[in-house]
């Protein structure tokens, strides 16, 4: 994994720019904590992106059960960090004012880990279906398994929108998994 700069950068100050646009005031507690905890944690890492960062070699193989709990909440720059929590801001503020706070913080909790575990079935199952073992060093870390995860909770409370996917109208039904795809083709790391 790259190595990342700490403190204050472009990314950052947008995403701190972004948030006092919409008020804290207006930002749900929960969303907030969420918020807040990400920074916090891209300011002052638990661990280097190396070693929080989820695989099946690590997470499997070596047992390292933590790191299901850290990669979620790490991001690998400042630009990852601010899309991630832009979308969280908006699916959060929409989210937690329909189903409550102490509702969306256990999804949240359940997602967070629910979707390691998820990820790492599939890389083991690439593993075994295309005999391929490089998918067991796969790492990833970061907030857009939820974020996917949040997005599909969304389009089930609020159906019969239609999204804009790449200039397209597409039935918010189907855009997240229309998203899903355009974000692999064009940034598939």
């Amino acid at each position: 994994m790259e190595r990342r700069r700490r403190g204050v950068s472009p990314g950052l100050l947008l995403l701190l720019y972004q948030i006092s646009q919409v008020g804290l005031q207006n930002i749900p507690s929960v969303t907030l904590g969420v918020l807040v905890l990400n920074i916090f944690l891209f300011l002052n890492p638990v661990r280097p992106l190396s070693e929080v960062c989820l695989s099946v070699n690590e997470a499997v193989h070596r047992k390292n059960w933590q790191r299901f709990l850290l990669a979620p909440f790490h991001h690998a720059d400042d630009w990852h960090l601010y899309y991630n929590m832009i979308s969280m801001l908006w699916k959060g503020i929409m989210l937690e004012r329909k189903l409550k706070s102490i509702w969306f913080a256990y999804i949240i909790a359940v997602f967070s880990v629910l979707i390691g575990v998820v990820y790492t079935v599939l890389e083991l199952l690439l593993v075994i279906i295309l005999d391929d073992p490089s998918y067991e060093m796969n790492c990833g870390v970061g907030f857009s398994g939820v974020l996917f995860a949040l997005k599909v909770l969304n389009n089930h409370y609020n159906p019969g929108r239609v999204s804009s996917v790449l200039g397209l109208p597409i039935s918010s039904k189907y855009a997240c998994w229309v998203e899903l795809v355009a974000i692999h083709l064009i940034s598939p790391g």
